[in-house]
């Protein structure tokens, strides 16, 4: 099994640490991962990307060569990452922020689903609820834990929150 994900979206919507939280809950799954980052110059704003291949063997090579899930939280991300992808990519764009002219992709409020509980902030870990529980790679409680691990003190009750949401999301989906 090797599953290539590709994150992108703009600087300061936690992009990166999407992706990081994404590789290192694979490998306290037991699987074997790599996570990789780009951004623009600018630290806001400019399209950012974060992606992460998990493996059931040691990964040869870093880089995402053709996705098996794209995921795009802001337009500008979608414009610049989107065009290499294969007929079975499975694309997920936040519903609010990207339009893709036609293209059959999933959409998800991620951004509302985040300001609804008053911090749009939590947006990219409601991605990673969503991605958890349609993809159904990483268990629930590793993803949740590792979450836990890499956000600030004082915000694990919010982030928790966000994660159940998305995650009640993604497993729905993934079922149909």
């Amino acid at each position: 099994m090797r599953k290539e994900i590709r994150i992108a979206g703009f600087g300061g919507q936690g992009i990166v640490l999407a992706g990081r939280i994404l590789g290192e809950a694979a490998i306290n799954s037991g699987h074997k991962a790599v996570q990789t980052q780009s951004y623009g110059p600018e630290s806001r704003g400019g399209a950012a990307r974060s992606e992460v291949v998990i493996s059931d063997k040691e990964v040869d090579y870093p880089r995402v060569m053709e996705a098996d899930v794209l995921v795009a939280l802001s337009q500008p991300g979608y414009d610049k990452y989107s065009n290499d992808l294969k007929k079975s990519t499975v694309v997920i764009v936040d519903k609010d922020l990207v339009e893709t002219k036609g293209k059959k992709v999933i959409q998800v409020p991620f951004t509302k689903t985040a300001g609804a509980m008053g911090k749009k902030i939590v947006a990219n870990i409601v991605m990673i609820g969503y991605i958890t529980g349609y993809m159904n790679i990483i268990p629930k409680k590793k993803m949740a834990d590792t979450i836990k691990a890499n956000i600030p003190k004082g915000t694990e009750s919010l982030n928790m929150k966000a994660f159940e949401k998305g995650y009640s999301l993604g497993a729905k989906a993934r079922k149909g």
